[in-house]
C-alpha cells in the first residue's frame, strides 16, 4: 500500500519484539547482570527461562521470539512498564551514562523511602511523648546515645518536637 513504507526501507515500529530484545540486552548490561543472572531473575518472577534463551533473544539469528508471559516477566524484573520495555531504546546515552542514571534513580527511591520511614518513626515518637510527657527527656537522651553526634541528635529531637520530619 502506498505510504506504508518509505522509499527503499521499512517503517520503524514504535513498539516491536525487536525493541524488547534490544531493551532486554541494554537493561541487563546497565544493571551489570549476566545472561544467567537475568534468566534466574525471570524464573524467580514466575517464567521459566535459562541463559541460552536470554542469549538467543539478545543475539540469535534468527532471534528467539518473546512470548507475552516473558515480556511481562522482563517488565517486572527491570521494574519498567511494559510499554517502556517495548519502546525503542533512547539514543545518545552510552552504557556508563545509563548506569549512572540507573544508580541515581535507585538512590532517589531509596532516599525517598528512607525519608518516609523516618517521618513515620518521628510521628510515632511524637505521639508517644504526647501520651507520655514524662518520657520526653529519656527519649532525647536515647537519641543522643544511639546517634553519638550531638548535632544530629539535636536535629532528630527537633523533628520529634515539631511532630514530623517533613
Amino acid at each position: 500500500m502506498a505510504g506504508d513504507r518509505p522509499e527503499g526501507g521499512e517503517v520503524p515500529l514504535l513498539y516491536s519484539e525487536g525493541n524488547v530484545a534490544a531493551r532486554v540486552a541494554l537493561e541487563r548490561e546497565v544493571r551489570g547482570w549476566s545472561t544467567t543472572e537475568l534468566a534466574e531473575r525471570v524464573t524467580r518472577a514466575g517464567v521459566k527461562m535459562n541463559q541460552t534463551a536470554v542469549w538467543r533473544i539478545e543475539n540469535g539469528t534468527p532471534r528467539r521470539r518473546i512470548n507475552l508471559d516473558e515480556a511481562l516477566a522482563f517488565s517486572h524484573v527491570f521494574e519498567l512498564p511494559l510499554e517502556e520495555l517495548m519502546s525503542p531504546p533512547l539514543e545518545g546515552l552510552d552504557i556508563d551514562s545509563r548506569r549512572l542514571v540507573q544508580e541515581a534513580v535507585e538512590a532517589f527511591y531509596e532516599a525517598r523511602d528512607a525519608r518516609d520511614r523516618l517521618h513515620h518513626a518521628v510521628v510515632a515518637i511524637a505521639d508517644h511523648i504526647k501520651a507520655h510527657p514524662d518520657s520526653s527527656r529519656a527519649i532525647h537522651e536515647q537519641c543522643l546515645r544511639l546517634m553519638g553526634d550531638e548535632r544530629d541528635a539535636r536535629t532528630l529531637s527537633n523533628d520529634i518536637e515539631d511532630g514530623g520530619h517533613y
